[in-house]
């Protein structure tokens, strides 16, 4: 049996080490970590697609919270059956530990299985509305700012010409963590709190544009 981890975060999300450290507790070595950095609507996971090809039967992989599993309600449900039952691998919830360790299921037979379908469709439920939650609580934000006048252009704009064809060249390859946020933001020449301010108004524009 091989002891799996995979943490999901977004490029610049500070729980990265949290999320590490709790692997760390639990014996999964450095080797077998899998690590994406990706936002909520980004379905690109290279290394959740190569920790899926390396999963045997028997083995064991710890996620934080349910919802690293997939984007919504449906891919949460997918991925946890085709990893528990297909393959025959184990899954433990870090944030829902009590709860959700398939290995508990599976020593209760058939009533587990239905167990485990009750509760696996409660949480990835809740899991989809705080998701919902959030992106509403964004749109109204931006609602709100639109209405009080306030410019909502794109951060780019705050920008030089040569800073802005430095964030066009940089920002992308940073998500992708090619980049190194230190390196961006003194490619730039602007300070963290700046930077950050940058980011999330671009992402927020975009994601608004999405809606």
């Amino acid at each position: 049996m091989t002891v799996f981890g995979y943490v999901r975060v977004k490029s610049m999300d500070q729980y990265e080490d949290r999320q590490l450290d709790k692997m760390y507790a639990r014996g999964v070595k450095e080797r077998n970590l899998y690590i994406d950095k990706a936002g909520g609507k980004d379905s690109n996971r290279p290394e959740y697609a190569v920790l899926r090809r390396a999963l045997q039967e028997s083995d064991l992989v710890y996620i934080d919270t349910l919802d690293h599993l997939g984007r919504n309600y449906d891919a949460v449900i997918d991925e946890w059956r085709y990893i528990t039952r297909e393959i025959g691998a184990d899954i433990i919830v870090l944030e829902n530990e009590v709860l959700f360790d398939s290995r508990k299921f599976r020593e209760m037979g058939e009533a587990g299985k239905l167990m485990e379908n009750q509760f696996l469709s409660l949480l990835a439920y809740i899991a989809e509305q705080e998701r919902k939650k959030i992106r509403q609580h964004q749109r109204e934000g931006v609602d709100y700012e639109k209405k009080a006048g306030k410019h909502l252009g794109r951060p780019v704009e705050e920008l030089t010409d040569e800073q802005h064809k430095i964030w066009t060249d940089v920002y992308p390859r940073w998500k992708d963590g090619q980049v190194k946020a230190t390196e961006f933001m003194r490619l730039l020449d602007v300070k963290k709190t700046k930077f950050y301010r940058l980011v999330r108004q671009y992402e927020e524009r975009e994601a608004s544009a999405e809606e």
